[in-house]
């Protein structure tokens, strides 16, 4: 299973309850049926790692932050 490299995000598995028409108006004859709901986070590769998307916006602004102290540009007399 894959996980974010920064936030460690993965998989969550829940349940969910759904009423078929009818069931939730008036009396209740029968339980909710349940069944399993997997949420997937949104994962993408980015120089060989793996993010989420909330990380990898994260990751994207500190590389754009750190270029431009890196390489100055002279200034011409």
């Amino acid at each position: 299973m894959a996980r974010c490299s920064i936030c460690g995000k993965g998989r969550i598995i829940s349940t969910r309850g759904t009423h078929k028409r009818g069931v939730a108006g008036g009396q209740w004859k029968k339980k909710a049926p349940k069944s399993r709901k997997i949420f997937k986070p949104n994962l993408h590769k980015f120089q060989g790692k793996i993010y989420c998307v909330k990380c990898l916006r994260k990751v994207k602004k500190q590389l754009k932050e750190q270029k431009p102290a890196e390489s100055p540009v002279p200034k011409s007399a």
